[in-house]
Parts: C-alpha cells; sequence; structure tokens
C-alpha cells in the first residue's frame, strides 16, 4: 500500500492535516481555539499570525508537551491547553474570534459533531467563523489513509461527504467557503 510507505518515509506527514490558514488565516490579536490541536503552536507559524492561541486536546502526552514547551515559544501568544473532548469548551460565549478542528471530525460520528458545533456556536463571536475538515471519501487515498489510521489504532469514519453540508445547515450556520486536500475536504462556516 503506497499510503503506508509514504507514513513509514515521513512524507505523509504534510498531508495528513489540511491547512486551514488558507481559508482563514489568524490575525494579529485574535483569539483562536485549536480543538484537537496537538503540538500545532509548536509547528504551526502562530508567532507570525501573532494571534492567541489557545488550545484543546484529548491526548495527555501531547497536551503537557505544548504546556511545557508553548510558553518557552512564545508566553504572549500561547494562552492555554486544556485536556477535554471536543464538546466540553469549558470557555465563556462569544470568546473566540476563530476556531479551528482538524483533523478530529473524521474519528467521531456526524450526530458527535452535531454536539461539537453547538459548542463551538457558543463560544464564538458573533463574526467568528469555524474552520474544520471532514474526509472525503471519494478522494484517491481517502479508504487506505482509513485503513492505515484503523491499522494505527485510530478508526475513521467515511461519511458521505453530502452528510456534511446537511448537519451545517441544520446547526444553522453557513459555509463561507470550502476547498479540497486530498483526503480532507476543508470547510469554513459562520452562524
Amino acid at each position: 500500500m503506497p499510503i503506508f510507505r509514504e507514513w513509514t518515509s515521513g512524507q505523509l506527514t504534510s498531508r495528513i492535516a489540511a491547512p486551514f490558514w488558507e481559508l482563514a488565516r489568524p490575525r494579529r490579536g485574535q483569539r483562536c481555539l485549536d480543538i484537537g490541536c496537538g503540538v500545532s503552536f509548536l509547528i504551526y507559524p502562530w508567532r507570525e499570525w501573532e494571534a492567541l492561541f489557545y488550545g484543546q486536546e484529548i491526548s495527555e502526552i501531547a497536551q503537557k508537551a505544548l504546556i511545557s514547551r508553548g510558553p518557552q515559544l512564545n508566553s504572549k501568544l500561547f494562552k492555554s491547553c486544556q485536556l477535554a473532548p471536543a464538546h466540553q469548551l469549558e470557555y465563556e460565549a462569544n470568546f473566540f474570534d476563530l476556531v479551528v478542528a482538524t483533523g478530529v471530525s473524521c474519528y467521531y460520528a456526524p450526530d458527535y459533531w452535531e454536539t461539537v458545533m453547538a459548542q463551538v456556536k457558543r463560544v464564538l463571536k458573533p463574526e467568528g467563523v469555524f474552520v474544520f475538515d471532514v474526509i472525503d471519501p471519494d478522494q484517491p487515498s481517502a479508504e487506505n489513509w482509513a485503513i492505515l489510521e484503523t491499522y494505527l489504532g485510530a478508526e475513521v469514519q467515511l461519511e458521505p461527504l453530502e452528510t456534511w453540508p446537511r448537519l451545517i445547515k441544520s446547526s444553522g450556520a453557513r459555509i463561507v467557503s470550502q476547498k479540497d486536500y486530498d483526503p480532507f475536504h476543508l470547510y469554513k462556516v459562520k452562524w
């Protein structure tokens, strides 16, 4: 399987996360929440964007790494990283300008994502945007990527792409823009 060789050689790394900043680039002073952040503050250009970073992660290892290194990298921009699932956003209402969740939705059923979207809507400012990606099962590498993830211990939910616009609309949001990145499809939505 070619995707397995890409993974073992390290070539897959650049393709396993959709570049959210191409649809919504964080701006100076904006409060940004990255759901399922991993160590994104350490690898994405948050310092260049000068945006205030708040993370939320379910991996204790990633969260601890980020808490230990984030403030050393830039204590003014790194605000926090909470250890909690995507649907438990313990922030005040209307707090964030931008919420990002890449590489997260594919591990959960759409009904769970409805709960996540309700929480995102609550914590976003009225003019804020939410950027998230889903797996497009029609993309060439989607099925092989899902098999690889399952092999590595994380079951992927391959939902038809048509599921997501309906879910977005039912949450009261509208799609502002979208873009394909094999195997991902990236949405920028607004309420």
